[in-house]
């Protein structure tokens, strides 16, 4: 895929595993998060150890997302103890003995299939038929070593909290939209007359632009706080809106981080245009999100076009609408390389 391929960095193949790879029954972003808190003080990390944060998480997450559990004919015999356990009807060692039973025998060998097969870096060998464990790779432990790091954590849980929603939900694909709320950056979407809060916008994109502001590619981070925080940017201004009423400058098509400078410093980009490379690249990163598949898929579609042709058009006629209204362009400084 050429998200890692032409950025063929550790962070680059482990958000491809993250934003790109299959759902399979949330499994895969409980192991992600499993080996986030897991001790590294050892490569090899037991089944039985991997199960306490993995089951963790799965319970917690089963807590805050239940329905998703009604949308399952069957659900399998981990997820029933989770729920047991919610219920308080298992003790703890009884779960983590269920989930090292029936947690870790297809996730652990699909973790790193992304697009129908394996990616270039393996973040974890898979020992459970020798010995009941994994073994961590150098690659894991450059991984956690990185800047990036602590911006997975959030990530995961976004893109984790979006496919929940789309379960749970259960909607047609094209009653699924997607909209942004400037005062909570959060994105929603709406249920007949419900408000319905799908997850935190700046955790939900920072994947996509691989940890860096969109427009001049320096860090950016998403823990409050941090000097480096990342500002949610509208791509085309949004007080064009009113001068564009069938456009939605609110959806997550026009929607990327940027860091503070670009955004709101004295050579921001404030009301401006970005150039036209700048789109291109804009057009690059909705192509992700679409490959990601639920629900960002659906509400990109739904906004800007069902083929890529249509929505390529879509943003060319949009970007020229907005220099019609006579707002000028804006290029920024480049700090860093990176290829969306």
């Amino acid at each position: 895929m050429r998200f890692y391929q032409v950025d063929p960095t550790r962070e680059s193949y482990w958000r491809g595993v993250i934003l790109f790879g299959k759902n399979f029954a949330t499994y895969k972003f409980a192991l992600a998060h499993a080996l986030y808190d897991v001790s590294h003080e050892h490569e090899v990390i037991r089944l039985e150890d991997l199960a306490v944060p993995f089951s963790r998480h799965l319970c917690a997450h089963l807590r805050d997302a239940s329905k998703q559990t009604l949308n399952m004919s069957k659900p399998g015999p981990l997820l029933k103890a989770c729920m047991q356990f919610n219920e308080g009807v298992i003790a703890d060692d009884q779960l983590i003995q269920q989930t090292v039973k029936h947690g870790f025998g297809i996730v652990l060998d699909a973790f790193h299939n992304v697009g129908g097969g394996p990616i270039a870096k393996q973040f974890f060998i898979n020992e459970q038929r020798e010995s009941k464990s994994i073994r961590l790779t150098d690659d894991f432990y450059h991984l956690i070593q990185s800047a990036q790091f602590h911006n997975l954590r959030h990530e995961t849980d976004a893109r984790w909290r979006l496919v929940e929603k789309a379960w749970e939900m259960n909607l047609p694909p094209e009653l699924l939209d997607v909209h942004y709320d400037p005062n909570q950056e959060t994105l929603f979407t709406r249920l007949k007359s419900s408000r319905i809060t799908l997850t935190s916008c700046r955790n939900s994109l920072n994947g996509y632009q691989k940890g860096h502001c969109f427009y001049c590619h320096a860090p950016v981070s998403l823990e409050p706080g941090h000097a480096q925080l990342a500002d949610v940017d509208h791509f085309l201004p949004l007080k064009i809106q009113p001068s564009m009423p069938g456009v939605n400058l609110n959806g997550v098509w026009n929607l990327v981080l940027a860091c503070q400078p670009c955004n709101r410093g004295i050579e921001g980009k404030s009301d401006r245009v970005p150039e036209l490379d700048l789109l291109y690249r804009l057009h690059a990163r909705n192509e992700y999100f679409i490959n990601s598949r639920l629900p960002l898929h659906e509400a990109i579609i739904n906004q800007t076009g069902t083929n890529e042709p249509t929505r390529r058009s879509f943003l060319n006629e949009s970007w020229n609408a907005a220099l019609r209204l006579r707002l000028q362009k804006w290029n920024p400084p480049l700090r860093e390389t990176l290829i969306l």
